[in-house]
């Protein structure tokens, strides 16, 4: 029979251990270093109000510091019958240090403590998507500057409608990407706020400095109200879910217009071809696998907040155990996203580019608004020249014209990407991942 944090010498079935402790065992190792730092700062905090002695500190640390590097290396293990990661970090604290290891829990609860390392969890991992995302960018920006030159058909209603240029496509899904960081950003900001300290979700009556753990562990402030903070639980979650959703709606949209121009009766842009899966049958085939199941994963993505939102939508103040069922959703989320991201960064980056699609006679069309623009420019009413155009259309008259000029910003001859690169590189720095780099290494000196 496994001891649990929690017990008090009672027995528990342990069917319904499992049942209770569900995947926490698979999903708490993304938490543990984590949780390590967390109990860093806990512990630093309680011996500058006496609780744990000079002495014990750097004792304390020294151990959990190498709990730290054994999880920073991939190599922490929650060992059968261990509930959670909580529970594991104190074991091993315990096994090395005896009673002094069982001091550390002072002054929290395993509900700060979850709250606390799914916040220092996000942060990193938001850390990380701002990274893919801005690896994604820089490609995209930089294939637009140098197809910008290369025409094809825009589109409305999937009928050809007026010229566009791969230097826009490109741009267009580097610009979305902008707004998918603002967006983050919010969420890091909600996500950067210190919820230890609030132990259960009421307070504990040791004098505890959370504000010391604010500062030790980074964050922008704490957050204040104690019941607030245990209602932050799942909130934190839906929030950057909601962030997630947009970039997945980006890649997403840009991995389905890749499938459909990479097919033949298109033919703008051919994938590399080991991105690319064959037919059991059909020895002529390759197949846009890996964007199709990108844009599968990105719909998938996009419903998570919904599901957050259904675990949450009936619960009054407090904790329940409903809201570890988010932890199940949430974590793995995270790594999809950062799946796809890396995925799309590869194929944008080694994607060939059709540059004579407009040769072909079947575009014609889509220059007949710049005849029509042509002739209004030259004093003919614009409705006027909409009819003329429209009637040698339909008697076969109409020649294109296929020098185009356009100079307003963001149109093919001025697609304003210094701007658009402008506005990404301030929404990253106002992330300010150096002031946590350095107060978490300033914990593991």
């Amino acid at each position: 029979m496994a001891e649990h944090l929690w017990d008090k010498g009672n027995t528990t079935n342990e069917d319904i251990v499992r049942f209770t402790v569900g995947r926490d065992i698979e999903l708490d190792l993304y938490l543990a270093k984590h949780d390590v730092l967390g109990s860093m700062a806990h512990i630093t905090m309680l011996e500058s109000i006496g609780l744990i002695g000079k002495e014990e500190l750097p004792v304390l640390l020294a151990e959990l510091k190498k709990i730290y590097e054994i999880a920073d290396k991939g190599e922490f293990v929650i060992e059968e019958g261990v509930e959670d990661v909580h529970s594991q970090v104190e074991l091993m604290l315990t096994r090395k240090l005896g009673d002094l290891g069982k001091k550390i829990h002072s002054g929290r609860s395993r509900n700060d403590q979850v709250l606390l390392d799914m916040k220092l969890y996000a942060r990193t991992e938001i850390q990380e998507i701002v990274y893919l995302c801005k690896k994604l960018f820089d490609v995209l920006i930089s294939q637009s500057n140098k197809y910008k030159n290369v025409l094809m058909p825009g589109y409305t209603h999937l009928q050809i409608a007026m010229p566009s240029s791969f230097g826009l496509w490109f741009g267009a899904y580097a610009e979305s990407l902008v707004d998918d960081m603002e967006l983050l950003l919010a969420a890091y900001h909600i996500t950067n706020r210190n919820p230890l300290g609030s132990a259960a979700g009421y307070g504990s009556s040791f004098p505890l400095n959370r504000q010391m753990t604010t500062d030790l562990l980074g964050f922008d402030s704490m957050d204040y109200n104690v019941v607030y903070a245990q209602m932050g639980r799942g909130k934190m979650e839906k929030t950057v879910a909601m962030a997630i959703a947009g970039i997945a709606a980006t890649i997403g949209k840009l991995a389905f217009d890749s499938c459909m121009f990479t097919n033949q009766n298109f033919d703008f842009m051919k994938l590399p071809v080991e991105c690319t899966t064959g037919s059991s049958i059909m020895p002529h085939k390759k197949n846009p696998d890996v964007f199709e199941l990108t844009r599968a994963k990105c719909n998938q993505l996009q419903s998570v907040p919904q599901q957050i939102m259904m675990i949450m939508s009936n619960l009054p103040v407090g904790y329940f155990r409903d809201l570890q069922q988010v932890k199940e959703i949430f974590i793995p989320a995270i790594q999809q996203l950062k799946d796809c991201l890396k995925m799309t960064i590869y194929i944008m980056d080694k994607v060939k580019i059709n540059e004579h699609i407009l040769d072909d006679p079947k575009y014609d069309f889509i220059f007949s608004v710049e005849e029509v623009n042509r002739l209004a420019t030259e004093g003919m009413p614009f409705r006027d020249a909409y009819k003329k155009v429209g009637i040698d259309i339909e008697k076969g008259n109409f020649k294109p014209n296929k020098n185009i000029h356009h100079t307003h910003e963001g149109s093919i001859g001025n697609l304003c990407n210094d701007r658009i690169s402008a506005l990404m590189d301030k929404t990253i720095g106002d992330f300010d991942f150096g002031k946590v780099e350095t107060a978490i290494k300033n914990l593991l000196k």
